[in-house]
């Protein structure tokens, strides 16, 4: 089993159904470098991709894996069939809504509202 756990096979599901991958990790590998890597693959024709790493979620076995962990710490019984392949969704975070709440906010003092009755 030390061979199998060593190393991963992982293929990234992307929300239009496409995939980035497989491309094979050291169990070792910290969820912040596989962001890392899908944002290096990330297709460049797509719109709407991911500008940064925090941009970027990736689930596996419907659970958001935190940038600090592991794949060992996110492991699942499926990783260890020798020869499969991991699938993992990545989702991307939409902008913030901080930036628009203050764009949101300055708006209606440069506003003017008329009502012609």
């Amino acid at each position: 089993m030390a061979g199998v756990g060593d190393q991963l096979e992982i293929k990234f599901r992307l929300n239009d159904g496409s995939d980035i991958g497989p491309k094979t990790f050291p169990a070792a590998t910290s969820i912040a470098t596989l962001k890392e890597s899908v944002l290096a693959q990330w297709p460049r024709e797509k719109e709407n991709g991911p500008r940064t790493v925090k941009d970027v979620k990736i689930i596996s076995a419907g659970r958001i894996l935190e940038n600090n962990r592991t794949l060992n710490d996110c492991r699942s019984p499926l990783y260890d069939i020798p020869g499969s392949v991991t699938t993992m969704h990545v989702v991307i975070q939409p902008p913030s809504l901080e930036k628009e709440k203050k764009a949101g906010d300055q708006s209606p003092q440069n506003k003017c509202v008329c009502a012609i009755l």
